[in-house]
């Protein structure tokens, strides 16, 4: 069922016609709720452990054979450059065998009986079951690997799943989806929903029979959903930083430099843990920016589809503008190099010296190509600067001085704290968690699963026990 309101999906870097989908009415989105709220109800019908892990390996086994077409259709719907969407699809594929392990790996617990005269007598254990349909709202940056990481996790735990995929980038979706079924999932098991208005996407997230609730985007959106989600529905909140580096003095420049550039300008800047603010020691601060600046202004900017882009666009026009806005309002005399607009659609990869403490850029998630590096006296100075901000999600500590790690570490505000590596590193079996306003819950394929699933206990009493 869909409404005569299509979605067109364009391409970022030129804004051209890729597609057009239909989108879901009220009838569809209640027939997508009605059909997982009864494949949950009838638990002799749930799909068995045996068969969800033959349908994630065949999916892994077919995921790798299309690599490359579905990086093109990555890169040319999602605007990140080839390279980057080639590996994105290859974690994809490490995703499957995540969840699997997952499965193979944790089972339940036995529970101690038999420790006192209540419980003698007595044999008690728990058992996995899924914690009901689950609604997936994913966001646009990784168009692939988002969707393995949430819609994987359910199907390996035997959830019922409807899937919304961002407006910008929903072949993706619709790609692992069909994967999943030609693979052996029955259709009904996991829906791709392109609701036809907000309204109808808030009623989808908020329904009763919805029992866990994923969501990968803004936090005011995320905050305001789960503030309207049904008693009983479990979620998890993921959304973005204004990610923090600490520079010591005793770093080597010539070392870190390709950590930060990658960190701060991959996917241009559109990652929730992307390098945004870099606190230097004073004595390298200056050297150091300007390093920055000179490799930022040797990155090659263009076309994602091309092999050699190492920036796309950003995924809207607007985003264009509003990049520029807070550029012009930090003061453009303090860039480095960039602080313009290439076009309508790419903005010059950008290195801001000492920007003003309470511009936009210092207080707020950039989500653009644009570092900023600041100039520091005393660590604790360092340390204090990065964890004024009401969200938190990574950190890195850039030094050779183990104390000063250690340090950073244990001081810094943050779910991860990465030393002598950028803030935007992930593989997807850790636990990947925003603090504060950043989100809620810890993702990473492993954390999700187990969130996906109940643990059911039964208690035996037996005289044999």
């Amino acid at each position: 069922m869909g409404s005569s309101l299509p979605l067109t999906v364009t391409a970022p870097f030129d804004g051209a016609e890729i597609t057009s989908l239909p989108t879901d009415d009220a009838g569809a989105i209640e027939a997508s709720l009605t059909t997982a709220a009864r494949l949950f109800r009838d638990r002799d019908a749930w799909l068995p452990l045996w068969r969800r892990i033959e349908i994630l390996e065949r999916a892994a086994e077919l995921m790798r054979d299309r690599i490359e077409p579905l990086t093109l259709q990555a890169a040319r719907e999602g605007g990140k450059p080839l390279l980057d969407s080639r590996v994105e699809v290859e974690r994809a594929v490490e995703g499957f065998k995540a969840a699997l392990d997952g499965l193979r790996s944790e089972a339940g617990e036995v529970v101690p009986m038999g420790l006192n005269r209540a419980s003698a007598g007595r044999i008690a254990f728990t058992q996995k079951e899924p914690v009901g349909p689950v609604v997936a709202v994913s966001a646009f940056n990784h168009p692939v690997n988002l969707i393995v990481h949430q819609v994987v996790p359910a199907v390996a735990a035997g959830c019922p799943v409807i899937v919304k995929p961002a407006e910008d980038t929903p072949l993706s979706c619709r790609s692992v989806a069909e994967i999943l079924v030609e693979a052996g999932l029955p259709p009904e098991w996991c829906r791709v929903v392109h609701p036809a208005d907000l309204s109808l996407a808030e009623a989808l997230v908020t329904d009763p029979r919805v029992g866990f609730f994923s969501f990968i985007g803004s936090a005011r959106v995320g905050w305001h959903l789960r503030s309207k989600l049904a008693p009983g529905t479990r979620c998890a909140l993921e959304h973005g930083g204004a990610a923090p580096v600490i520079v010591a003095a005793d770093a080597e420049l010539g070392e870190i430099l390709p950590s930060l550039l990658k960190g701060g300008f991959y996917h241009a800047g559109q990652v929730c843990v992307s390098v945004q603010r870099v606190f230097a020691a004073r004595r390298v601060a200056r050297a150091l920016a300007e390093a920055l600046a000179e490799g930022a202004a040797k990155l090659a900017v263009g076309d994602p589809t091309g092999e050699t882009t190492e920036v796309g666009p950003l995924i809207r026009p607007g985003e264009v503008t509003r990049v520029s806005g807070w550029i012009e309002e930090a003061g453009t005399a303090r860039a480095l190099t960039g602080g313009r607009k290439l076009s309508d659609r790419l903005y010059a990869p950008t290195v801001l010296y000492d920007p003003p403490a309470d511009s936009r850029v210092s207080t707020q998630e950039v989500f653009g190509p644009v570092v900023c590096v600041y100039p520091y006296d005393a660590l604790a100075d360092a340390v204090t600067r990065a964890n004024a901000l009401p969200f938190a999600f990574q950190a890195a500590v850039f030094t050779r001085d183990l104390e000063a790690a250690l340090a950073g570490f244990h001081r810094l505000r943050a779910s991860a704290v990465m030393v002598n590596d950028h803030t935007a590193f992930r593989v997807d079996w850790m636990p990947f968690a925003g603090l504060g306003q950043s989100g809620l819950g810890v993702g990473g394929i492993p954390h999700t699963l187990r969130d996906m699933q109940t643990e059911k206990m039964l208690v035996l009493q037996s005289p044999l026990a």
